[in-house]
């Protein structure tokens, strides 16, 4: 049987066999929904009329970092034992891409969980900026992640990031789906809207602007469109679509103070040594994260980090293969691990039960990132 390949983030957990050429076959929220039994109504139990249950939305990853064990370990075996179809005592082998910055203690908290409470008789972790570099054939580059709970920049080089380089930015998906809703709400001030329908217009009508002078005409006066909510409402749409792309380029306006997503990846790649990795890595910028799908980001941000190169520092994007998926930039951890999979188990460079009952939960740091 082929490895599961896991990738957690805050808003989707994707999941699989190490298919490389293929997208996730499971992609489910991460966010479940808790039910509390307060002995009303109770029946085999359960209770016996729905609308006694008291709900709670439970989210087991927050900003890329695990904050509730006990859901996450639910979440791992609805994956486990009911998608992939594993059998209790039958388990397989798992590659996890792991957020970067992980603490040594989380990364053996997972691993001990995998072995001692799941019982794979294999395991093998690596940080999802280098898997994301593999996604697309590469073994360096700048893996710039833009996804629900955070971005992060991180220079790879050789299949190992470079950590005194990496940087997280203080804005995310969620804090544009946030930004979207409350511009929203101004200009159509009497539809109230939820989360999940303002993530549903900021994917749909999302785009950036070529330029700042660009975002300037547009937010003076741009065409607007009309959507149609499901309960019948309709709602206009004009520069909104643009204020959220253009936050990126301009954190200000979800009120941090800082740099632009393309500034700070100049910043991080300085950091790098020697500083003659410093021009292969600007030169291979893999952009990730379901955010970096929105209309015309990947031409700003372009466009943005060649105004901060040099004729000897020119930033480039680096695409996919074609005969890749063409969700490649959307899944790239879970792709690249699917691909790094094919290696690390024939060749049993991976942690082995009995290699995890000699040394413990620090095996970890001696056998993966």
């Amino acid at each position: 049987m082929e490895a599961a390949v896991l990738d957690a983030g805050s808003k989707y957990l994707k999941a699989g066999l190490a298919v490389p050429d293929q997208d996730p076959s499971i992609v489910i929220p991460t966010a479940m929904t808790k039910a509390i039994d307060e002995d009303l109504g109770k029946e085999n139990g359960w209770l016996s009329d729905e609308s006694q249950w008291l709900h709670d939305t439970v989210y087991p990853i927050q900003r890329g970092v695990v904050k509730d064990w006990d859901a996450m370990e639910d979440l791992w075996r609805y994956v486990f034992y009911t998608d992939l179809g594993w059998e209790v005592g039958s388990e397989g082998q798992v590659l996890m891409a792991d957020p970067l910055l992980t603490s040594k203690t989380l990364k053996e908290k997972t691993v001990q969980i995998m072995f001692e409470t799941f019982n794979v008789n294999g395991f093998y972790a690596v940080e999802q900026a280098v898997l994301s570099i593999y996604a697309v054939g590469r073994i360096s580059g700048c893996a710039i992640d833009i996804g629900h709970g955070k971005i992060d920049i991180a220079p790879v080089w050789e299949g190992a990031v470079q950590h005194n380089a990496v940087k997280r930015l203080e804005v995310s998906g969620q804090d544009l789906t946030f930004l979207l809703g409350e511009e929203l709400e101004k200009s159509n001030p009497q539809t109230k809207l939820d989360s999940s329908t303002v993530e549903m217009l900021k994917e749909t009508y999302g785009i950036t602007a070529d330029d700042q002078e660009e975002y300037a005409k547009k937010a003076e006066g741009c065409t607007t469109v009309e959507h149609t909510l499901p309960d019948g409402q309709t709602i206009k749409i004009g520069k909104e679509r643009y204020t959220v792309g253009e936050a990126l380029f301009q954190p200000s306006f979800l009120g941090v103070e800082g740099y632009s997503v393309a500034e700070q990846l100049v910043r991080s790649v300085l950091l790098c040594v020697p500083s003659e990795s410093q021009k292969p890595l600007i030169e291979n910028i893999v952009l990730c994260g379901g955010t970096s799908t929105m209309k015309g980001f990947d031409t700003r941000f372009q466009k943005e980090a060649s105004l901060l190169g040099t004729p000897s520092f020119r930033p480039s994007i680096i695409k996919p293969p074609e005969y890749m998926p063409e969700n490649t930039m959307k899944n790239s951890a879970w792709i690249g691990g699917a691909i790094l999979a094919k290696v690390v188990f024939p060749q049993n460079q991976h942690i082995t039960k009995a290699e995890y009952d000699e040394s413990g939960p620090s095996i970890v740091h001696r056998k993966c990132y």
